[in-house]
C-alpha cells in the first residue's frame, strides 16, 4: 500500500518513518515537511539516514499516487489537508488534534476558536483501537498521548459501572519529547533538568478529549480535573487517575478482572498486578495499567504508562491504519520495550 507521511521532520513523524519502513504492508513513497522541505532525511533524523531520501512538500497537490497518508502536523495544519485528502478518497490517519473532538463546542473550549469544518467532525473515528472501531472508516483521528494513557485505564471501569465519571482527577507526568521538537527556553536542558513543573493547570486542551471519549463509551457525563507535569526524561508518560467508587466495597480483584476482561485478546494493553514504570514501555506500542482501591476514601487509583511517541502517537496511528486496511493490528509494531 503506497503510503505518505506529511510532517515527517518531527519526533512523531520520525517514528512513523521507522515503523513504515519496517512494515510489510505499507510502502513509503513520500515524506513531507514544511521548513525542512528539500533537506535529506538523514540530516533531519540521523538515525534514519540511508537511501538518499529527501524531504518533500506537505502540499497534498505534490503527492504522488498514494493509498494512505499519515499526518503528523502542527495543530491547525491538518484541518484543510485532511479534508482534501479524505474527501478525495485517500485513507487518512491524523496524529494532530484537528479532528479528535466530536463537536464544535468542545473544539472551541479546548482550542479557543471554532473548527473550520465542524460539519466534518463526526466523520472521523477516534483512533483508540482497543475501545473504538477503526475497521470501517477512511478517516481516523489519533488520540493525544495523555488521553490515551488516561482513557485506557479508566474506560472499562466507567463502562463497567464501577466508578463515578463525574469525580475523576488525573495527575500525569510526561517526558520532554511530548512537547515536540520546537526550540523553546522551557525545554532547554538547563531549564528542565533536575526539576518538575505542572503546566496547563486547569486549562489543558486534552481535558475535553478525555471527557468526550469517556462520555462516548459510557453514555454518562464525565468531569475530569487534569494536571500534567513535565519531567526531565526523554519519553514516556505515567498517569495516576482517581475517582469515587460507586460501591465503596468494590475489591481490587474486581477492578483488575474488569480491566483484563476489557482487553482480553488485545496485544497492546497489559494489565499488571503492580504499578507500571514508564521505562517498561519505551519503544513499545503497549500501554501498561493497574488499579488499586484507596479504602479510606472510597476511591479507585488507576496507574497507566506508555511511550508518548509510540502508543501515544506514531505506533497507535499505525495500529489504527492496520485495522483500516484489514491487517492484524500488531503488524510492523514493537511489542516489547527497551531495558535498561
Amino acid at each position: 500500500m503506497k503510503t505518505a507521511i506529511l510532517g515527517a521532520s518531527g519526533y512523531a513523524g520520525g517514528e512513523l518513518v521507522r515503523f513504515v519502513d519496517d512494515h510489510d504492508g505499507f510502502h513509503l513513497v513520500h515524506l513531507g515537511a514544511h521548513t525542512q522541505s528539500g533537506m535529506p532525511l538523514g540530516s533531519v533524523h540521523p538515525h534514519l539516514a540511508g537511501g538518499n531520501r529527501v524531504l518533500g512538500s506537505n502540499d497534498p497537490d505534490d503527492l504522488p499516487e498514494v493509498d494512505l497518508v499519515f499526518l503528523a502536523l502542527p495543530h491547525g495544519a491538518s484541518a484543510e489537508i485532511g479534508k482534501v485528502l479524505a474527501d478525495g478518497g485517500t485513507r487518512v490517519v491524523d496524529l494532530g488534534a484537528d479532528y479528535r473532538l466530536d463537536t464544535d463546542d468542545r473544539y472551541l473550549a479546548a482550542y479557543g476558536a471554532s473548527h473550520p469544518h465542524p460539519e466534518d467532525l463526526t466523520k472521523w473515528v477516534y483512533g483508540l483501537p482497543e475501545l473504538f472501531d477503526c475497521t470501517d472508516t477512511g478517516r481516523v483521528a489519533s488520540p493525544g498521548c495523555y488521553p490515551t494513557t488516561t482513557i485506557v485505564g479508566l474506560a472499562p471501569l466507567v463502562t463497567g459501572g464501577l466508578i463515578d465519571p463525574s469525580t475523576i482527577v488525573v495527575n500525569a507526568v510526561s517526558g520532554v519529547s511530548g512537547a515536540g521538537r520546537k526550540l523553546a527556553d522551557q525545554f532547554l536542558f538547563g531549564s528542565i533538568d533536575e526539576g518538575v513543573v505542572a503546566y496547563g493547570v486547569g486549562r489543558h486542551r486534552h481535558r475535553p478529549e478525555m471527557e468526550m471519549a469517556l462520555e462516548m463509551l459510557s453514555g454518562k457525563p464525565a468531569s475530569v480535573t487534569f494536571t500534567p507535569h513535565l519531567v526531565p526524561m526523554q519519553r514516556g508518560i505515567v498517569a495516576t487517575s482517581t475517582a469515587s467508587l460507586l460501591d465503596p466495597g468494590t475489591s481490587r480483584s474486581e477492578l483488575l478482572d474488569t480491566l483484563r476482561s476489557a482487553y482480553d485478546g488485545r496485544p497492546f494493553v497489559e494489565v499488571l498486578d503492580e504499578a507500571p514504570q514508564s521505562r517498561w514501555t519505551v519503544n513499545s506500542n503497549r500501554a501498561m495499567v493497574s488499579a488499586f482501591v484507596d479504602a479510606p476514601t472510597g476511591r479507585v487509583v488507576v496507574t497507566a504508562a506508555l511511550d508518548n511517541l509510540v502508543k501515544g502517537a506514531a505506533g497507535q496511528a499505525v495500529q489504527a491504519a492496520n485495522l483500516m486496511v484489514d491487517l492484524p493490528e500488531d503488524t510492523g509494531l514493537p511489542m516489547h520495550g527497551w531495558m535498561p
